[in-house]
Protein backbone atom coordinates (compact mmCIF):
# COMPACT_ATOMS: atom_id res chain seq x y z
CA UNK A 1 0.00 0.00 0.00
CA UNK A 2 0.92 3.64 -0.78
CA UNK A 3 1.66 5.78 3.04
CA UNK A 4 3.60 8.81 4.07
CA UNK A 5 6.45 7.76 5.19
CA UNK A 6 8.92 10.10 7.75
CA UNK A 7 11.94 8.89 6.78
CA UNK A 8 14.31 10.78 9.11
CA UNK A 9 13.72 14.19 10.82
CA UNK A 10 12.61 16.64 8.52
CA UNK A 11 12.08 14.19 5.00
CA UNK A 12 8.61 12.69 4.45
CA UNK A 13 8.26 10.96 1.25
CA UNK A 14 5.37 8.72 -0.61
CA UNK A 15 6.82 4.78 -0.01
CA UNK A 16 5.40 1.46 -0.64
CA UNK A 17 4.82 -0.41 2.27
CA UNK A 18 3.11 -3.56 3.43
CA UNK A 19 -0.53 -3.37 4.13
CA UNK A 20 -1.33 -3.89 8.01
CA UNK A 21 -2.83 -7.35 9.05
CA UNK A 22 -5.53 -8.43 11.14
CA UNK A 23 -3.92 -10.27 14.17
CA UNK A 24 -6.41 -9.81 16.86
CA UNK A 25 -9.60 -10.99 17.46
CA UNK A 26 -11.19 -7.65 17.78
CA UNK A 27 -8.90 -5.94 15.37
CA UNK A 28 -10.82 -4.19 12.17
CA UNK A 29 -8.60 -3.01 8.91
CA UNK A 30 -9.96 0.07 7.90
CA UNK A 31 -9.42 1.53 3.87
CA UNK A 32 -8.77 5.35 4.80
CA UNK A 33 -11.24 7.57 2.78
CA UNK A 34 -9.53 10.81 4.53
CA UNK A 35 -6.79 11.83 7.04
CA UNK A 36 -5.72 14.91 9.01
CA UNK A 37 -2.48 16.43 10.00
CA UNK A 38 -2.73 17.37 13.20
CA UNK A 39 -0.27 19.85 14.88
CA UNK A 40 1.52 17.77 16.64
CA UNK A 41 2.59 15.72 13.32
CA UNK A 42 3.75 19.36 12.19
CA UNK A 43 5.84 19.54 15.55
CA UNK A 44 6.80 16.42 15.35
CA UNK A 45 8.99 16.14 12.35
CA UNK A 46 11.74 18.09 13.21
CA UNK A 47 12.47 15.96 16.65
CA UNK A 48 11.77 18.24 19.04
CA UNK A 49 8.91 16.50 20.66
CA UNK A 50 10.62 13.04 20.75
CA UNK A 51 7.13 11.63 19.72
CA UNK A 52 7.81 10.54 16.11
CA UNK A 53 11.07 8.41 15.77
CA UNK A 54 11.73 7.60 12.37
CA UNK A 55 10.85 5.90 10.51
CA UNK A 56 7.08 6.06 10.93
CA UNK A 57 3.70 6.53 9.58
CA UNK A 58 2.00 9.25 11.38
CA UNK A 59 -1.57 10.21 11.30
CA UNK A 60 -4.38 9.57 13.99
CA UNK A 61 -7.23 11.96 12.86
CA UNK A 62 -9.28 10.07 10.01
CA UNK A 63 -11.99 8.36 8.76
CA UNK A 64 -12.73 5.28 6.21
CA UNK A 65 -14.70 2.16 5.27
CA UNK A 66 -14.16 -1.06 7.09
CA UNK A 67 -12.66 -3.52 4.92
CA UNK A 68 -12.07 -6.52 6.68
CA UNK A 69 -12.83 -7.94 10.75
CA UNK A 70 -11.17 -10.13 13.16
CA UNK A 71 -13.36 -13.33 14.40
CA UNK A 72 -14.21 -11.54 17.67
CA UNK A 73 -15.39 -8.77 16.25
CA UNK A 74 -19.15 -7.93 16.62
CA UNK A 75 -20.91 -4.12 16.47
CA UNK A 76 -18.89 -3.43 12.45
CA UNK A 77 -19.11 -4.60 9.22
CA UNK A 78 -17.09 -4.78 6.13
CA UNK A 79 -18.48 -1.87 4.27
CA UNK A 80 -19.38 0.24 7.41
CA UNK A 81 -18.62 4.10 7.29
CA UNK A 82 -16.47 4.58 10.23
CA UNK A 83 -14.00 6.64 12.46
CA UNK A 84 -11.73 5.96 15.79
CA UNK A 85 -10.71 7.37 18.88
CA UNK A 86 -6.71 8.59 18.50
CA UNK A 87 -5.59 6.28 21.65
CA UNK A 88 -5.40 2.75 21.97
CA UNK A 89 -6.89 2.33 26.08
CA UNK A 90 -6.47 -1.12 27.30
CA UNK A 91 -9.80 -1.26 29.08
CA UNK A 92 -8.22 -2.97 31.61
CA UNK A 93 -6.26 -0.72 34.05
CA UNK A 94 -7.97 1.19 36.52
CA UNK A 95 -8.29 4.21 35.03
CA UNK A 96 -9.90 2.21 32.09
CA UNK A 97 -12.34 0.71 34.46
CA UNK A 98 -13.45 4.45 36.27
CA UNK A 99 -14.00 5.48 32.43
CA UNK A 100 -11.17 7.88 32.01
CA UNK A 101 -9.51 6.08 29.47
CA UNK A 102 -7.55 9.31 28.20
CA UNK A 103 -5.82 8.08 31.13
CA UNK A 104 -5.14 4.51 30.75
CA UNK A 105 -1.86 3.03 31.43
CA UNK A 106 -1.13 1.67 28.86
CA UNK A 107 -2.40 4.18 26.04
CA UNK A 108 -0.89 3.96 22.37
CA UNK A 109 -1.64 6.91 20.46
CA UNK A 110 -1.90 5.54 16.37
CA UNK A 111 1.56 7.34 14.36
CA UNK A 112 3.53 7.61 17.54
CA UNK A 113 7.01 6.23 18.33
CA UNK A 114 9.00 6.92 21.23
CA UNK A 115 10.80 5.55 23.30
CA UNK A 116 7.71 2.82 25.01
CA UNK A 117 6.24 2.57 21.80
CA UNK A 118 5.90 2.25 18.23
CA UNK A 119 2.38 2.63 16.81
CA UNK A 120 2.08 3.57 12.69
CA UNK A 121 -0.62 5.58 12.02
CA UNK A 122 -3.46 6.65 9.28
CA UNK A 123 -0.81 8.01 6.62
CA UNK A 124 -1.62 5.59 4.56
CA UNK A 125 -4.25 3.28 2.23
CA UNK A 126 -5.26 1.24 5.79
CA UNK A 127 -4.85 1.05 9.41
CA UNK A 128 -5.72 -1.57 11.88
CA UNK A 129 -7.21 -0.47 15.48
CA UNK A 130 -9.69 -2.55 17.65
CA UNK A 131 -13.29 -2.58 17.56
CA UNK A 132 -13.44 -0.92 21.04
CA UNK A 133 -12.27 2.46 19.90
CA UNK A 134 -14.18 2.59 16.49
CA UNK A 135 -17.68 4.70 15.79
CA UNK A 136 -19.78 4.76 13.23
CA UNK A 137 -20.74 7.75 11.04
CA UNK A 138 -24.12 9.49 10.44
CA UNK A 139 -24.54 9.53 6.64
CA UNK A 140 -24.78 12.88 7.17
CA UNK A 141 -21.08 13.45 7.82
CA UNK A 142 -18.59 13.21 5.22
CA UNK A 143 -15.28 11.50 5.36
CA UNK A 144 -13.66 14.94 5.42
CA UNK A 145 -15.60 16.33 7.89
CA UNK A 146 -15.45 13.10 10.25
CA UNK A 147 -11.60 13.07 9.73
CA UNK A 148 -11.72 16.02 12.40
CA UNK A 149 -13.92 14.16 15.28
CA UNK A 150 -11.15 13.71 17.13
CA UNK A 151 -9.93 17.71 17.27
CA UNK A 152 -14.08 18.00 17.65
CA UNK A 153 -13.78 15.76 20.63
CA UNK A 154 -10.79 17.03 21.99
CA UNK A 155 -12.22 20.61 22.06
CA UNK A 156 -15.78 18.44 23.45
CA UNK A 157 -13.79 16.78 26.34
CA UNK A 158 -12.07 20.08 27.31
CA UNK A 159 -15.71 21.74 27.31
CA UNK A 160 -17.43 18.40 29.28
CA UNK A 161 -14.79 18.32 32.36
CA UNK A 162 -14.98 22.26 32.93
CA UNK A 163 -18.77 21.90 33.99
CA UNK A 164 -19.59 25.07 32.03
CA UNK A 165 -23.53 25.91 33.36
CA UNK A 166 -26.22 28.32 30.92
CA UNK A 167 -25.47 31.51 31.34
CA UNK A 168 -22.18 31.76 32.52
CA UNK A 169 -19.84 33.78 30.24
CA UNK A 170 -16.53 31.86 28.47
CA UNK A 171 -13.17 32.88 26.88
CA UNK A 172 -10.94 30.87 24.73
CA UNK A 173 -7.10 31.86 24.29
CA UNK A 174 -5.45 30.81 21.32
CA UNK A 175 -7.99 30.88 17.87
CA UNK A 176 -6.37 27.91 16.39
CA UNK A 177 -8.19 25.05 15.51
CA UNK A 178 -9.19 23.89 18.90
CA UNK A 179 -10.03 27.04 20.01
CA UNK A 180 -12.53 27.87 16.44
CA UNK A 181 -14.17 24.39 17.70
CA UNK A 182 -14.44 25.36 21.18
CA UNK A 183 -15.85 28.56 20.33
CA UNK A 184 -18.63 26.63 18.11
CA UNK A 185 -19.12 23.70 21.13
CA UNK A 186 -19.63 27.05 23.58
CA UNK A 187 -22.15 29.00 21.26
CA UNK A 188 -23.78 25.89 20.72
CA UNK A 189 -24.65 24.99 23.92
CA UNK A 190 -24.94 28.62 25.69
CA UNK A 191 -25.86 32.11 23.91
CA UNK A 192 -24.06 34.09 26.34
CA UNK A 193 -21.13 36.09 26.37
CA UNK A 194 -18.08 34.54 24.53
CA UNK A 195 -14.37 36.62 24.55
CA UNK A 196 -11.63 35.38 21.92
CA UNK A 197 -7.84 36.25 22.30
CA UNK A 198 -5.34 35.85 19.51
CA UNK A 199 -2.56 38.04 18.37
CA UNK A 200 -3.26 37.60 14.76
CA UNK A 201 -5.48 39.57 13.07
CA UNK A 202 -6.85 36.49 10.50
CA UNK A 203 -7.36 34.23 13.34
CA UNK A 204 -9.75 36.44 15.21
CA UNK A 205 -11.59 37.49 12.29
CA UNK A 206 -12.10 33.72 12.46
CA UNK A 207 -12.82 33.36 16.00
CA UNK A 208 -15.83 35.77 14.76
CA UNK A 209 -17.08 33.84 12.16
CA UNK A 210 -16.86 30.74 14.38
CA UNK A 211 -19.30 32.39 17.25
CA UNK A 212 -17.37 34.32 19.19
CA UNK A 213 -19.19 37.66 20.60
CA UNK A 214 -15.83 39.66 20.90
CA UNK A 215 -11.94 38.93 19.22
CA UNK A 216 -9.21 40.85 21.44
CA UNK A 217 -5.68 40.94 21.14
CA UNK A 218 -3.82 39.85 24.04
CA UNK A 219 -1.23 42.45 23.29
CA UNK A 220 -3.64 45.38 23.76
CA UNK A 221 -3.68 47.19 26.73
CA UNK A 222 -7.42 47.70 26.33
CA UNK A 223 -8.34 43.83 25.87
CA UNK A 224 -8.15 43.39 29.68
CA UNK A 225 -10.58 47.07 30.51
CA UNK A 226 -12.91 45.17 27.50
CA UNK A 227 -13.36 41.96 29.65
CA UNK A 228 -14.17 43.86 32.50
CA UNK A 229 -16.48 46.49 30.72
CA UNK A 230 -18.57 43.43 29.43
CA UNK A 231 -19.05 41.87 32.91
CA UNK A 232 -19.57 44.03 35.10
CA UNK A 233 -15.94 44.11 36.95
CA UNK A 234 -16.02 41.05 37.46
CA UNK A 235 -14.30 39.01 34.30
CA UNK A 236 -15.03 35.52 32.59
CA UNK A 237 -16.88 32.51 34.21
CA UNK A 238 -14.86 29.89 32.47
CA UNK A 239 -11.38 30.07 29.95
CA UNK A 240 -10.29 27.75 27.72
CA UNK A 241 -6.33 28.18 27.39
CA UNK A 242 -5.71 26.09 24.06
CA UNK A 243 -1.94 27.32 23.22
CA UNK A 244 0.17 26.28 26.01
CA UNK A 245 2.68 28.47 26.62
CA UNK A 246 3.20 31.20 29.82
CA UNK A 247 2.10 34.29 27.80
CA UNK A 248 -1.35 33.06 27.11
CA UNK A 249 -1.82 31.02 30.21
CA UNK A 250 -1.53 34.48 31.82
CA UNK A 251 -3.92 36.08 29.44
CA UNK A 252 -5.46 33.29 30.51
CA UNK A 253 -5.64 33.90 34.62
CA UNK A 254 -6.12 37.92 33.84
CA UNK A 255 -9.56 36.93 32.29
CA UNK A 256 -11.08 34.70 34.43
CA UNK A 257 -12.71 36.14 37.58
CA UNK A 258 -12.68 35.27 40.98
CA UNK A 259 -13.48 31.91 41.72
CA UNK A 260 -13.22 31.34 38.29
CA UNK A 261 -11.49 28.73 36.17
CA UNK A 262 -9.27 28.32 33.54
CA UNK A 263 -9.27 24.76 31.46
CA UNK A 264 -5.62 24.51 30.06
CA UNK A 265 -5.40 22.44 27.11
CA UNK A 266 -2.85 23.53 24.86
CA UNK A 267 0.61 21.54 25.47
CA UNK A 268 3.00 23.09 23.28
CA UNK A 269 5.80 24.33 25.54
CA UNK A 270 6.56 21.36 28.53
CA UNK A 271 6.96 23.71 30.71
CA UNK A 272 4.99 27.07 31.82
CA UNK A 273 5.27 29.93 33.97
CA UNK A 274 1.48 30.95 35.65
CA UNK A 275 0.81 34.13 37.69
CA UNK A 276 0.82 32.16 41.27
CA UNK A 277 -0.22 34.81 43.72
CA UNK A 278 -3.33 35.63 40.86
CA UNK A 279 -4.48 32.15 41.08
CA UNK A 280 -3.98 31.90 44.73
CA UNK A 281 -5.58 35.05 46.10
CA UNK A 282 -8.44 35.22 43.17
CA UNK A 283 -8.88 31.20 44.30
CA UNK A 284 -8.51 30.16 40.36
CA UNK A 285 -9.04 26.90 40.04
CA UNK A 286 -6.58 25.42 36.51
CA UNK A 287 -8.13 21.88 34.91
CA UNK A 288 -5.84 19.92 32.72
CA UNK A 289 -7.98 18.17 30.04
CA UNK A 290 -6.07 15.58 28.19
CA UNK A 291 -7.59 14.01 24.70
CA UNK A 292 -10.73 12.28 24.91
CA UNK A 293 -12.88 9.95 26.91
CA UNK A 294 -16.16 9.42 25.38
CA UNK A 295 -17.02 12.29 23.52
CA UNK A 296 -16.95 10.73 20.32
CA UNK A 297 -20.76 10.26 19.83
CA UNK A 298 -21.57 13.45 21.19
CA UNK A 299 -19.13 15.36 18.53
CA UNK A 300 -20.88 13.38 15.53
CA UNK A 301 -24.40 14.36 17.03
CA UNK A 302 -23.32 17.89 17.03
CA UNK A 303 -21.38 17.76 12.95
CA UNK A 304 -24.52 15.99 12.01
CA UNK A 305 -26.99 18.72 13.43
CA UNK A 306 -24.53 21.35 12.02
CA UNK A 307 -24.07 22.89 15.46
CA UNK A 308 -20.18 22.30 14.84
CA UNK A 309 -19.21 22.94 11.05
CA UNK A 310 -16.38 20.75 10.49
CA UNK A 311 -15.97 22.51 6.90
CA UNK A 312 -14.98 26.00 7.90
CA UNK A 313 -11.64 24.83 9.44
CA UNK A 314 -10.31 22.92 6.59
CA UNK A 315 -8.02 25.00 4.90
CA UNK A 316 -7.32 22.03 1.70
CA UNK A 317 -8.50 18.81 0.96
CA UNK A 318 -5.43 17.22 -0.78
CA UNK A 319 -4.15 14.06 -2.52
CA UNK A 320 -1.99 12.12 -0.33
CA UNK A 321 0.87 12.41 -2.57
CA UNK A 322 1.00 15.73 -2.07
CA UNK A 323 1.69 15.58 1.78
CA UNK A 324 5.22 16.60 1.89
CA UNK A 325 4.24 19.73 0.26
CA UNK A 326 1.48 20.77 2.85
CA UNK A 327 3.80 19.56 5.92
CA UNK A 328 6.14 22.37 4.86
CA UNK A 329 3.46 25.23 4.59
CA UNK A 330 2.20 24.15 7.69
CA UNK A 331 5.47 23.93 9.28
CA UNK A 332 6.42 27.11 8.06
CA UNK A 333 3.32 28.67 9.93
CA UNK A 334 1.75 29.75 6.56
CA UNK A 335 -0.50 32.38 7.34
CA UNK A 336 -4.22 31.23 7.42
CA UNK A 337 -3.86 27.90 7.23
CA UNK A 338 -5.69 25.66 9.23
CA UNK A 339 -6.40 21.75 9.17
CA UNK A 340 -5.56 20.11 5.60
CA UNK A 341 -6.97 16.54 5.19
CA UNK A 342 -4.86 14.15 2.81
CA UNK A 343 -6.96 11.38 0.82
CA UNK A 344 -5.46 8.61 0.06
Amino acid sequence: MKALILKEYMHLEIADVPAPQISAPDDVLIRIKATAICGSDVHGIDGSTGRRQPPLTMGHEAAGLVAAVGPGVKNVATGDRVTFDSTIWCGECHFCRRGEVNLCDNRRVLGVSCDEYRREGTFAEYVVVPERIIYRLPESVAFEEAALTEPVSVAMHAFRITNMQPGESAAVVGSGLIGLLLIQIIRSYSPHLIFAFDTDSQRRAAALRAGADFALDPADPASQKKVLDMTEGRGVDRVFEAVGASAPIATAVAAARKGGTVTLIGNISPKAEIPLQSVVTREISLIGSCAISGEYPVSLDLMASHKIDAKSVISAIAPLEEGPLWFERLYRREPGLLKVVLVP
